[in-house]
């Protein structure tokens, strides 16, 4: 299970905590999210969320 970023406001998927304000349990993967799920920041759909790497400096 992997961190997803929207590409439009930056908001962060963690699977870990899922998104239980939308119903979407802790635990759910990016993959298993429904298709009308969208950001729960700026309504971005799926297609607008990139894999997440911390990047380290």
């Amino acid at each position: 299970m992997g961190t997803w970023q929207c590409t439009v406001c930056s908001y962060i998927y963690e699977p870990t905590f899922g998104d239980p304000d939308n119903g979407i349990l802790s635990g759910t993967s990016f993959e298993e999210l429904p298709e009308d799920w969208v950001c729960p920041v700026c309504g971005a759909q799926l297609d607008q969320f990139e894999p997440y790497t911390k990047e380290e400096y």
